[in-house]
């Protein structure tokens, strides 16, 4: 019974082409907003993890800073054993080349520790062991014009005392490299100095903190507090960004729910094709129920019919997305300015969890449809109809 009024209706009738093309368009319009949601939930992924995957270079996965105790070297090397660490003493500063002068962040590490957990410090540093260099955020180089092997002079915050006055500490640094994060904020205001020259000229050993690399830093983070939180705090890039993060999270979210009232519309579509045939075809139901199909029949036959109609449309839409997505990663439609983004190509990542939150998204939407019409169809008043008939 079910099998055969599912055919039925399927078919094209001439005599109500109308309903074909409601029908034909619940389907297109099923698939192409599945299509929509997949390819766009793929390139705000990939958009996203390539911002983060910058914004964790330059923030490390765990940073350590003291609480009630000075970082010690039997602190350091404690975490050494365990992880890849980098202490740093981070300070303000100025940095003046010829007439130019700006703002700067001045981080002392230790290059070959940095170079282990800062991929893009070990991209651009320039191996050599001269005394005094730094290494400029490519913005800040380009702003005061300077090149390798130029000496500029950094005026830290910290004073010296002179014979009738306070003056800052000022010291020339030879230009090691620049390098090239992709995000702005850290390009235009940061300088890596050797940590050992930087003692030298503060007059001072305090550490500020140790940069902490992880592979699982959510767990690490957990670990590392119930051993140290008494003397030390302890925070994951997460923390350090969360405003950033949440933006990021509500911006996916909107677009999500957004786009998929483009499957809520089209659904509109199966009610209206569903309701036509009820409308058109309910003396031929109410002869079906009276010759003995139950309530039941009818009504799974209407859901089966609007549920075919959608679960088409949501394979097609599956079908057509990952062509999509294909042809977006393979080749370059879409082209980024590189010295932005990193890359000229356009990012694609669609993860499991939206891929199945999208279909599933798409089945309810389309059964929730079905419902109406079909209850609609199995409480067709036999007798008034065949009466009137």
């Amino acid at each position: 019974m079910i099998k055969y009024l599912l055919l039925k209706y399927l078919r094209f009738d001439k005599s109500m082409p109308f309903i074909m093309v409601t029908k034909l368009l619940a389907f297109v319009g099923v698939g192409l907003g599945v299509c929509v949601l997949l390819i766009s939930m793929a390139v705000m992924n990939g958009m996203n993890k390539n911002f983060i995957d910058r914004l964790l270079t330059m923030n490390y996965p765990l940073t350590l800073y003291p609480k009630h105790l000075l970082i010690s070297d039997d602190l350091i090397d404690e975490l050494n054993k365990d992880y890849l660490i980098s202490p740093f003493i981070q300070t303000q500063a100025a940095v003046k080349f010829k007439d130019e002068l700006h703002g700067a962040v001045v981080f002392g590490v230790d290059y070959e520790k940095e170079k282990k957990i800062n991929s893009i410090f070990n991209k651009y540093y320039n191996n050599n062991k001269e005394k005094y260099s730094a290494i400029l955020g490519q913005e800040l180089a380009n702003r005061l014009g300077v090149y390798e092997n130029d000496k500029i002079s950094i005026i830290f915050t910290n004073l010296s005392a002179s014979a009738f006055s306070l003056s800052p500490t000022i010291k020339n640094f030879y230009v090691n490299s620049s390098f090239h994060s992709g995000l702005n904020a850290y390009d235009a205001s940061y300088i890596y100095v050797d940590i050992n020259d930087l003692k030298k000229v503060l007059k001072s050993d305090n550490i500020t903190g140790i940069h902490i690399y992880s592979d699982n830093p959510k767990s690490d983070i957990t670990k590392l507090k119930n051993k140290y939180s008494d003397n030390y705090f302890i925070i994951g890039w997460w923390e350090q960004n969360g405003n950033i993060l949440s933006a990021i999270d509500l911006e996916k979210k909107a677009l999500f729910f957004i786009l998929m009232m483009i499957v809520l519309i089209a659904s509109l579509n199966i009610i209206t094709s569903l309701f036509m045939i009820v409308l058109n075809r309910r003396n031929e139901i109410a002869l079906l129920l009276a010759l003995g199909a139950s309530k039941i029949e009818v009504r799974k036959s209407f859901m089966a019919l609007g549920c075919f109609i959608g679960f088409a449309g949501i394979i097609f839409g599956v079908i057509l997305g990952f062509l999509g997505i294909e042809i977006l990663d393979k080749f370059d439609i879409i082209s980024l300015p590189a010295d932005v983004y990193g890359s000229s190509k356009l990012p694609v990542n669609l993860s499991i969890q939206d891929f199945f939150i999208i279909v599933f998204g798409a089945i309810f939407i389309v059964v929730l449809s079905s419902i109406y019409p079909a209850i609609k169809a199995s409480n067709i008043n036999v007798i008034k109809t065949l009466r009137n008939e």
